[in-house]
């Protein structure tokens, strides 16, 4: 009795080998599913990374070509609450440069924000080693730097290779002088201005 008690306690119910079938098989779906997404995953990095790599060669290749133009920057020049930011592009290629424009970077005084401007390069077209001006005035107030980030051609606004060089200088303030008058002192050799003899002083 004792002995048919012990084989009922070890004897393995039929339900725990469904329970493992389908453990087994939720296993290998779980396996087949987190296979697949990482090998999609990698498909896409190696996607990612080819049309970067084709990228890179064209950015190099921009960046050391032979430059095409020489941009002398001037000083900007304060007066009357603004200031005239300009220079000169000179075509140091020996092509045909047409729809120059030098782009500037503005910083805002209010809130710091950056902005970019596109400004005209006068004349518009330049042949080899011929120059051009290009000039912009802005409130003093509203920015406090701008500077060079770029030179583009051409209606699409194609960035060109450039050399910068430093161009006239911000003349000195100039102060107008004043001239003062004193008059001669009194007889008694005593002050120009007292409470007997009173002078108003400029």
């Amino acid at each position: 009795m004792a002995e048919a008690h012990q084989d009922e306690l070890f004897t393995e119910p039929k339900s725990t080998t469904g329970l493992k079938v389908v453990a087994a098989v939720s296993a290998l779906i779980i396996t087949a599913l987190v296979f697949t997404g990482y090998t999609l995953l990698r498909k896409r990095h190696a996607q990612d990374s080819g049309s970067l790599a084709l990228s890179s060669p064209a950015a190099t290749a921009e960046s050391t070509k032979p430059p095409k133009a020489l941009i002398i920057v001037d000083e900007a020049l304060l007066q009357g609450g603004k200031s005239t930011l300009g220079g000169v592009v000179k075509n140091t290629s020996t092509e045909k440069l047409e729809g120059l424009a030098v782009e500037l970077e503005l910083k805002r005084r209010r809130d710091g924000v950056l902005e970019r401007k596109l400004v005209l390069v006068d004349p518009g077209l330049l042949e080899s080693q011929q120059e051009g001006h290009y000039l912009l005035e802005i409130r003093a107030q509203d920015y406090s730097y701008a500077r060079l980030v770029g030179l583009k051609a051409g209606p699409n606004s194609v960035p060109l290779a450039y050399t910068t060089a430093q161009g006239q200088k911000r003349p000195p303030e100039r102060l107008e002088p004043k001239t003062i008058i004193v008059g001669k002192p009194g007889k008694g050799g005593g002050f120009l201005n007292s409470p007997d003899n009173p002078a108003r002083v400029p």
